[in-house]
């Protein structure tokens, strides 16, 4: 098992368009489905694997392209020291100041590295300066504990 490193920054309005951020429907639109259902089709399948925005399920981050990966380690401590970075680049920028404190980014840190250890996913977003939102995820791979049958978008 590794772990793979995500860092998304934009617009909470972009971050809040669920269209783009769940994949394809399965199931095709009829000529009787309604006309947001048919859009929300047409938007996943020229958005959803393209888009820099979070999916909404974090494991999903390891269907889209490898490009978007910010990090990969074999070790949840060297994941959780990249997170720790992240969180103090930004925290500067944290729209509530509770999420500035040091030692709550701490805790995000001990929390996240211990749920890697026994393979969870973390997903933390916060709001910055407005319009903006941070996102941040570790998934782990090959296997994922959710999805074991997604492969892990880096090949070796």
């Amino acid at each position: 098992m590794h772990i793979h490193g995500y860092r998304w920054v934009g617009e909470k309005a972009v971050y809040d368009k669920e269209s783009i951020r769940r994949p394809l429907p399965a199931e095709e639109p009829t000529s009787t489905s309604p006309s947001d259902v048919v859009e929300r089709r047409r938007e996943a399948a020229v958005e959803w694997r393209a888009t820099e925005v979070p999916p909404i399920e974090t494991v999903l981050w390891l269907v889209k392209p490898p490009a978007r990966i910010r990090g990969t380690w074999e070790e949840p401590e060297e994941a959780g020291e990249w997170l720790g970075r992240q969180l103090m680049e930004y925290a500067p920028r944290f729209a509530s100041a509770r999420d500035r404190v040091a030692e709550r980014s701490a805790a995000y840190v001990a929390s996240a590295v211990e749920r890697l250890t026994w393979g969870g996913d973390v997903s933390l977003g916060f709001y910055l300066s407005r319009p903006l939102f941070l996102f941040l995820a570790l998934v782990t791979c090959s296997p994922n504990r959710t999805r074991p049958e997604l492969p892990c978008p880096v090949r070796k």
